[in-house]
């Protein structure tokens, strides 16, 4: 059995790594962000004719990346899932529907096509292939903040 002096130390000690632990793990915490509910931003662009007038929705919010183990596998339009490919998954746009996606920090954008479905949760509201997150410059951070606007026909 260990004596007195040495289980108040080891006491001691455990009590000042327990003080310590919300110290180290505040990097932690703020690194975290919290993100608010994808913005709809609506805007009219006036085209070639001047009666017509036609209104782009502007959708704002969190884009991640496929992970590599997806690779192969079916997507939900029964094509299988290439990461070099330019397509993403997104939860309610219809399949097969070309989207620009601009990346709010450094103004890339890239053109993909919806070709399969996410998980039904606030964020992050769009999948992206790995090509198109390279293009947009975050395949090493995980997720960034975007605008996506799907495009027409006669917009594209």
């Amino acid at each position: 059995m260990a004596s007195p002096e040495r289980s108040g130390r080891l006491a001691r000690v455990l009590a000042i790594c327990l003080m310590l632990l919300p110290i180290h793990t505040l990097p932690l915490l703020a690194a975290e962000k919290v993100v608010d509910k994808p913005v709809v931003e609506t805007s009219s662009v006036v085209k070639a004719e001047p009666q017509k007038e036609s209104v782009v929705k502007k959708l704002v919010g969190i884009a991640s990346y496929y992970a590599k183990k997806f690779h192969g596998r079916k997507t939900t339009s029964g094509e299988r899932y290439h990461p070099e490919k330019m397509t993403a998954a997104h939860q309610s746009l219809p399949l097969g529907t070309r989207v620009r996606v601009k990346n709010l920090a450094n103004d890339k954008e890239v053109t993909v096509v919806v070709n399969d479905r996410c998980r039904k949760k606030g964020i992050p509201f769009i999948d992206l292939s790995r090509a198109a997150a390279r293009k947009l410059g975050f395949l090493g951070e995980g997720k960034a903040k975007v605008a996506i606007i799907p495009l027409t026909e006669e917009g594209s």
